[in-house]
């Protein structure tokens, strides 16, 4: 990997002119104009330079914030797809290194596809991010070794102990084959330093097993480049020729001991020949020793200790270098003496290849040094990449280090911008106190982001963090102080300001800032000065704050007062208690009359959900409106039902009292008298009348109770309790309420039960004069006492009755403990042949159960089987959806109804046709068996052949069926819906003409009247059809029909909308070009004809004649898009034709109309040409003057037309170019051979003024009528 550190990064393609302004009278050179991109060299190239001058490690510098660029060349990047960048999984990479680092990353591609990472931050986060950034975003080497498939157990070790030992000590990766892998070969991934250590330890583990020779030779480690030679080339000549494997320790691991495996013979053979290199080295080198700067120690190693291979290979000498981390400065040369000195040179040669350089610049100029989003060094760096320049953070210095004479040439553009910059640019400080700087950045940096692009300056406001006051302003001497002034302004103005609190409750938060803000972005749009804080949701505090200049703030509070008045008037609601059937007919198909009452009153409408058991209609809007929806409502339930509503007058007073403790007075009244609504006036109203709403006998019903507990409650109203498990609730109020009732009948008192909604389930309240109540308080306490005595008795019930009360789940033994105050019932085991029933429960209690047991019993004994014959097909329409019509039957007359199983065996029926002759036959699939009281049984039966679908022929022509049916079938399942019915249209072919209507008796004579409506209009469309299909033939000249069809139709448009006709012109093709077709009413197509014939009549007296007049003047005439003529045209309503470019005849124009009409248009055209001429005669004559001949030969109306310029164009001149070189020419511009011309000159064609719409002969023709 190539690091080239810079402080910014580059975008590809970017290029822009520098700092310094340019000399208007420089000649660039040709290098400079086209600089050629930079040579990129092979990996493993000599080159003069060093790959990478910097090694793995990075001086360490003194600033805590530090800004790198790394460099990863194409072949070494690991993501390649460029299609995205930016969104791949570099920059996925990149942001998980941000967060685990702290560092800042930014992407960049070069010109070579190679990637540039700019990281800022600490040392230690830019370290640590460098560090992820090389093993995550350049590509792993990777080397295999091979070794027996029987030793890769001890290179895994026990649990893999020794693998992960190897893979921590080498930081590589290591992947050994599975066992059941035949591949013996080990996969190394990571560094290649590390690459070779891992091979080297296991190659040692491969030999220590190995049954074959193993040798270890302990030789100094300063021999050990000698015998492995450069780039090891030496020790793998030695491999192959003696067929035994050599593992030397890298130079990174201590280690003398040289490990030779392999055959016996071939381990001997490699001993002797490593022995003799060793003993010659030993004998002939000698060492010198030299002091380096440690610093330029990397540039002696160069890249993956690359330059020590060069020079060993060059030399045969062997350089030993320090530890980095040792503060050692000798270097210690090992080789024979002729060779040393030639090593030595070129050590000193690259140890003084790179130098370093520090420019002074004052530190808050570094970043526009530095350019937006790197540009201005990104220039510098792309030109010398080999250089790496470094600013320091807080420091007024930038290093410049890598090759002399790039160095040299870096410095000396850099400091050229610093120049510049110096003159261009200045700074100055301000305080603002910390608390006004979120106000003038504003909201996501409104403020702060126009201040800098209106004066073209830099403002940096310090972080809440840094609890600094101090803002700095940087860029153009005069914007930095326009920039100062306005600051001061906006600090002054805050200062100034007041802040006001509104009372605002929380409900009307949302709606004042509207759906996604919208509403109170228009108040900010119109007070831009006043800031308006809600508090958060979740804190539940209804204060608004609303800060600014104090006129602004009083404006923005008055006008969010009236808002809030608006909001509040709008916020009235009713409730209106409307019976649950009606609800339905509230809403309409499809939701059409509750959208109208909306619409119309301007209310919001809420209705209960079906499954609630809710009748309120909530109306939400101004009160007048709301009130007016409520009257609306309450008419359409008047008109389904008959409802009346009566009003009672009953003293204000009372109205509590009435109600009772969460409405349970009123409740139990409307609950006596059948669901009426009896609505209070709202508290504080001070009106007397109570509102009763319902049946009409339920009604009076209800008024009187309610009178009468009024009076009660003024004469004396006394109240008790009585506590009673909820289970006894419904044993002491009785079936239907028989038993409450007499109580209530004999005492007079009022007896009031829990709802399920109150939390005390068990308290029940008596209400009424202080001696009924004390006598209903002494019965339903009796009454409970011998509840709460819990008995045991028995009864004998049949055993064929006993399905009956256990079946469904106990339903029935459910319904009886439910009833009769929880009493237990048990009937015998199935299979037990026991008669004997057992109930448990109190006294009262089991009495009534046994008695309703025998009520049912009498009732199953009585119990009569009815069936019913109704055909299969059927079933499915008379259990309705989901059961409910059987279910309806089954409870309202007290009977079992069982369908039988479905027999699918049955011939289907084509779509549903069924022959009305076909005698119905009763198959065991057709009967229906209905169980109960014989009485009952027969309604029932009578109930369900009511719900049997009958099937009735409709006579209507087969003609009409296609418009029955409707588009996609659209009509006729119109109908369907509508009627509830199944519409049966035959197959097209079978051409009957009679339609099928299957469904309920009602809903089909129902079809049947709608369809045969249906029938009439579609007849009276036919009819309508056959009036409208009345033509004519008339014949009109072929020259008259443009005329006739007039500017884009716009004439027989006219006659067809007055007449309400078809009008056909003949298409080109036409035999008869003359013919003129007309359709319609019969009258109407008359009088079309005669407007037509009125219209050739006057086009007939018309005559055309031509003018001649000088085509320069003719643009003149049409005018712009040919506003002109068109104006002359409608004056003297004629047609005027004029030549298109390139006729015989280009002054021949045509008019033509009524003789009068165009003898009047010819003369005004003549004074127009006259008038036009004098001009066009002047400026040709001061252009003649005016203009110098073309360098082409022409004046001014020659090929070419003249040079404005007044010479030759200059073009854009270069220096020392290519073809100025000896031996090359330039091409000659004015040479016909280098620059031949496509074709000879003619003269220019004379175009139009009038573009397509003005052109003459065929042309389209502008008139007038």
């Amino acid at each position: 990997m190539k690091y080239t550190d810079v402080v910014a990064f580059f975008y590809l393609g970017l290029s822009g002119a520098g700092c310094v302004p340019e000399d208007e009278a420089y000649i660039p050179t040709y290098l400079e104009a086209f600089p050629p991109l930079p040579e990129k060299g092979t990996p493993g190239e000599k080159t003069g330079e060093p790959a990478s001058a910097w090694g793995s490690k990075i001086r360490p510098i003194k600033a805590s914030v530090i800004t790198q660029v790394f460099h990863v060349p194409l072949e070494e990047r690991r993501y390649k797809d460029n299609s995205q960048f930016g969104e791949g999984e570099e920059a996925k990479v990149c942001l998980d290194i941000m967060q685990r680092t702290g560092a800042h990353i930014e992407l960049s591609l070069a010109k070579d596809q190679g990637l540039s990472i700019m990281v800022t931050g600490k040392l230690d986060s830019v370290m640590k991010a460098r560090k992820e950034i090389v093993a995550r975003l350049q590509t792993q080497a990777s080397a295999t070794v091979a070794i027996p498939k029987e030793h890769h157990r001890f290179v895994i070790g026990k649990n893999g102990e020794k693998l992960q030992e190897l893979e921590l000590k080498t930081a590589t990766k290591i992947a050994i084959p599975r066992p059941d892998d035949p591949s013996a070969n080990i996969r190394i991934t990571g560094t290649k330093e590390g690459i070779e250590k891992a091979r080297h330890e296991i190659l040692l583990i491969s030999a220590e097993q190995d049954k074959r020779a193993v040798e270890r030779l302990s030789l100094e480690k300063a021999f050990h480049p000698f015998i492995a030679g450069a780039h090891n080339r030496l020790v793998q000549e030695l491999s192959q020729e003696t067929g035994a494997r050599i593992s030397i320790p890298p130079p990174s691991l201590p280690k003398d001991e040289i490990v030779i495996t392999g055959e016996k013979e071939a381990v001997a053979l490699a001993l002797s020949r490593i022995r003799a290199i060793y003993d010659d080295k030993k004998r002939k080198t000698t060492t010198i020793s030299v002091e380096v700067k440690k610093s330029q120690h990397k540039y002696i190693i160069g890249p993956k200790g690359n330059t020590l291979q060069e020079i060993l290979e060059a030399t045969g000498v062997s350089v030993e270098m320090p530890p980095l981390d040792s503060g050692s400065e000798t270097i210690i040369l090992r080789g024979e003496p002729d060779k040393l000195g030639p090593a030595l040179t070129q050590v000193y040669a690259k140890a003084k290849s790179v130098m370093v350089v520090e420019v002074t610049a004052p530190a808050w100029l570094h970043r526009f040094i530095i350019g937006k989003k790197g540009q201005n060094i990104g220039r510098i760096t792309q030109q010398l990449p080999r250089v790496h320049i470094e600013f320091t953070d807080g420091e007024e210095r930038i290093s410049l280090e890598g090759p002399t004479e790039e160095v040299e040439q870096a410095q000396a553009q850099i400091q050229e911008i610093i120049k510049d910059l110096l003159v261009r640019m200045d700074y100055t400080e301000v305080f603002i106190d910390q608390r006004f700087h979120r106000h003038l950045i504003g909201k996501n940096g409104t403020n702060i982001n126009r201040i800098k692009e209106q004066y073209k300056v830099s403002v940096r406001i310090p972080q809440d963090s840094e609890r600094s006051g101090l803002v700095r302003i940087e860029g153009d001497p005069k914007g930095v102080q326009l920039a100062r002034r306005e600051l001061i302004e906006m600090v002054q103005r805050m200062e100034n300001e007041r802040t006001k609190d509104l009372i605002v409750e929380q409900k009307f938060h949302r709606t004042i800032i509207g759906q996604k803000g919208e509403k109170i972005k228009e108040v900010r749009d119109k007070f831009p000065e006043v800031i308006i804080n809600f508090p958060d949701p979740s804190q539940k505090s209804d204060i608004v704050q609303l800060r600014g200049p104090k006129n602004e703030v009083e404006k923005c509070a008055k006008f969010l007062q009236k808002i809030i008045a608006d909001l509040i008037e709008n916020s009235f609601s009713l409730s209106v208690p409307i019976f649950k059937q009606f609800h339905k007919n509230i809403i309409g198909k499809g939701g059409a009359n509750i959208k109208k009452i909306r619409e119309e009153t301007n209310t919001k409408i809420d209705l209960p959900t079906e499954n609630s058991n809710s009748e309120m209609i909530v109306i939400t809007g101004k009160k007048s409106n709301c009130e007016a929806a409520r009257d609306r409502i309450l008419a359409i339930q008047r008109e389904l039902a008959n409802i009346k509503e009566m009003e009672v007058t009953i003293p204000a007073k009372l109205h509590n009292s009435l109600i009772g403790s969460k409405g349970c007075l009123v409740r139990s009244i409307m609950e006596d008298c059948g669901g009426v609504h009896i609505h209070f006036p709202s508290e504080g109203s001070g009106s007397d009348k109570v509102t009763i709403r319902g049946p009409v006998g339920e009604v009076e019903k209800a008024k009187k109770q309610l009178l009468q507990l009024a009076e009660e409650k003024q004469v004396s109203n006394f109240t008790a309790e009585l506590q009673a498990k909820p289970e006894y609730h419904k044993f002491l109020i009785g079936r239907g309420g028989a038993n409450i009732r007499r109580v209530r009948d004999r005492t007079g008192a009022r007896i009031i039960f829990p709802s399920p909604d109150d939390t005390e389930q068990e308290l029940i309240t008596i209400v009424g004069k202080e001696e009924a109540v004390r006598q209903a308080q002494k019965e339903l306490e009796s009454l409970v006492k011998n509840l709460d005595d819990v008995v045991e008795d028995s009864m004998v019930v049949d055993v064929r009755h006993h399905r009956h009360f256990v079946c469904r789940r106990g339903q029935v033994l459910r319904e009886l403990a439910e009833e009769y105050g929880g009493v237990a019932v048990s009937f015998p085991r199935t299979g037990a042949n026991s008669q004997k029933v057992t109930l448990k429960g109190a006294k009262d209690c089991v009495e009534a159960a046994k008695k309703r047991i025998q009520e049912i019993i009498e009732d199953l004994e009585s119990q009569v089987s009815v069936e019913v014959a109704i055909p299969q097909r059927y079933h499915r329409a008379v259990m309705g959806p989901k059961g409910c019509r059987i279910q309806h039957i089954t409870r309202e007359h007290e009977v079992q109804i069982k369908f039988p199983e479905r027999d699918d065996s049955a011939p289907p029926q084509e779509n549903g046709e069924v022959s009305p002759e076909a005698e119905f036959v009763p198959r065991k699939c057709d009967i229906i068996t209905i169980s109960g009281r014989a009485e009952k049984c027969e309604v029932a039966k009578a109930a369900l052949l009511a719900l049997v679908p009958i099937t009735e022929d409709v006579k209507v022509s087969y003609e009409l069926h296609r418009y029955i049916i409707g588009q996609k079938g659209s009509g006729i399942r119109k109908m369907m819906e509508e009627y509830e019915v199944n519409i049966w249209v035959p197959q097209p072919e079978r051409q009957l003409d009679v339609i099928k209507v299957t469904g309920l008796v009602a809903n089909v004579e129902r079809a049947k009247q709608g369809l045969l409506d249906r029938v009439k209009e579609l007849q009276a469309e036919q009819e309508d059809r056959a009036l409208r299909s009345f033509k004519v033939t008339m014949s009109v000249d072929p020259k008259f029909h443009p005329k006739i069809i007039g500017r884009k139709g716009a004439v027989i448009s006219q006659i067809r909308k007055d007449h309400d006709v078809s009008i056909q012109f003949p298409d080109k093709g036409d035999e008869q070009q003359d013919l003129i077709v007309i359709s319609g009413y019969e009258r109407n197509v008359e009088e079309a004809r005669q407007s037509i014939q009125q219209l050739v009549a006057e086009l007939q007296e018309m005559v055309s004649q031509d003018v001649h007049l000088d085509p320069r003047t003719h643009a003149r005439i049409i005018g712009a898009r040919g506003k002109a003529i068109r104006k002359l045209m409608e004056e003297f309503k004629v047609d005027i034709r004029f030549p298109q470019p390139g006729s015989d005849e280009p002054d021949k124009v045509t008019v033509t109309g009524l003789p009068e009409t165009v003898d009047n248009a010819i003369d005004h055209l003549l004074n127009l040409e006259e008038e036009y001429m004098l001009s066009v005669t002047e400026t040709e004559t001061l252009a003649a003057y005016m203009k110098p001949p073309s360098r082409y030969g022409g004046g001014p109306g020659g090929v070419g037309g003249a040079d404005d310029s007044g010479g030759p164009a200059k073009g854009f001149v270069v220096r020392d170019a290519p073809w100025n070189a000896a031996g090359n020419k330039a091409p000659d511009m004015s040479s016909a051979e280098d620059f031949p011309t496509f074709g000879t000159g003619v003269a220019p064609k004379q175009t139009s003024a009038w573009g397509r719409g003005f052109q003459g002969g065929g042309g389209r023709v502008f008139k007038v009528r």
